[in-house]
């Protein structure tokens, strides 16, 4: 199975998601999937829109000024040919990072864990480092960058693949039975 696309449940999938090893490390990426420079910023789904209008009040108080500001004077998202994505600062910090013992983190998502809030974090930031691309459907491939390179290594000591590392947001975005398809359908390919 090597750069090939399964279907299931009329979803795409690239089979390097299945294959490669991964699990975030942290001390050693210092939250860099926060922080990659790139003209784009994260992508954003429009009902996310309101609930992190929302929360907003809740979570801002995890920024900086300077994040604060810029979402105050620009907002938190813009849209470029109809693609919504996080606005990011200098093309690289997302608006919502924040930094503590110079590690990047999210501060909705801090919120979430602190149990302030009931969404964890935009659903392309939850799954990455795969990334949905739509052609006549999803098609879910994994996205690598340098900048994961401790995760790589991390994933190939634990023996986590891009697919294990992701269930939770995976569950969260398609359901946990399409989830369970997938592995049994991985289990019927392997035996």
């Amino acid at each position: 199975m090597k750069n090939s696309i399964i279907e299931v449940e009329n979803i795409a999938i690239v089979d390097t998601i299945f294959e490669q090893k991964f699990e975030c490390d942290l001390k050693k990426c210092k939250g860099a999937c926060c922080t990659l420079e790139s003209d784009y910023g994260a992508p954003l789904l429009e009902d996310e829109i309101s609930v992190i209008e929302k929360f907003w009040p809740i979570f801002k108080k995890y920024l900086s000024k300077e994040h604060i500001k810029e979402i105050e004077k620009n907002g938190f998202y813009y849209s470029i040919d109809g693609h919504l994505m996080v606005r990011s600062i200098n093309k690289r910090e997302c608006v919502f990072a924040f930094y503590e013992n110079e590690i990047a983190f999210c501060a909705i998502e801090r919120a979430f864990l602190n149990k302030e809030i009931n969404y964890k974090k935009p659903i392309s930031c939850h799954l990455f480092p795969i990334r949905v691309a739509d052609f006549g459907g999803p098609v879910l491939h994994f996205e690598e960058y340098k900048e994961c390179a401790p995760a790589i290594e991390q994933g190939e000591k634990n023996g986590n693949t891009v697919f294990t590392f992701c269930k939770d947001a995976l569950e969260r975005k398609f359901g946990k039975k399409w989830y369970k398809t997938v592995k049994e359908y991985l289990r019927g390919t392997n035996a």
